[in-house]
This record gives structure tokens, C-alpha cells and sequence, in this order.
């Protein structure tokens, strides 16, 4: 399932329009503590956080995840944007919380 697809199933609004949304999404993270995510995370992930800061953009880049997705309607700093045009991260919003996300993912065939 492709970034793009997932923002059209699950509604998702797309904060960094100038990205690759055709990138392939192989796996999901769900986690706030971003040495988690450095340790655990694999290529082509879909990371969904309530962390909206540049540090999250260096973590999901070291990766290459394929998207990161913040919950809770959180607003996402100018310049975390910025680098994510930069780096080609699609970052995309929901109102819904983490949980429910992850729900939808896993129910897309994503696990």
C-alpha cells in the first residue's frame, strides 16, 4: 500500500505536499520516545507520534521511513516542514489519537 493510499483511506491531511507519496509503506511504528524508534525502525515504515519537532524529521530520514503521521490534530513546526520537504518525508495529520491510527493501519493489511 502506497503513502497516498493510506491518506485517502484513512482521511489524512498531507502537511508537505512537494513529497513522494507513491513510496511504498512496508511496515508501522507507533512511538513517542524516538531512541525507540532510532533502535527499532526499519526502511519503509509508516511512523505515527505526537512529536512534532525536527528531531523527528533526522530520525524517520535515518530510516527512510516512508511517511510519518501525527496524531492528535498536533501542529507541526514551520521548520520541522521545511525539513521534511527537504529530506522527502511525507508528513501527514489526523485528529485521531495514536491508537486509533495504528487500528486503521493494521486494518489496511499493514502490520
Amino acid at each position: 500500500m502506497t503513502v497516498a493510499q493510506i491518506i485517502q483511506a484513512m482521511e489524512l491531511e498531507l502537511l508537505t505536499p512537494q513529497t513522494d507519496v507513491s513510496r511504498e509503506i512496508t511496515g508501522g511504528c507507533v512511538c513517542d520516545l524516538l531512541s525507540v524508534v532510532m533502535a527499532e525502525g526499519e526502511g519503509g515504515m509508516a511512523w505515527i507520534t505526537v512529536q512534532t519537532h525536527l528531531n523527528v524529521i533526522a530520525v524517520a530520514s535515518l530510516h527512510d521511513f516512508s511517511c510519518v503521521i501525527v496524531s492528535g490534530g498536533a501542529a507541526v513546526e514551520e521548520e520541522t516542514l521545511a525539513k521534511a520537504q527537504e529530506e522527502g518525508i511525507p508528513v501527514l495529520r489526523s485528529p485521531h489519537s495514536s491508537y486509533k491510527l495504528a487500528g486503521q493501519l493494521y486494518g489496511l493489511g499493514i502490520a
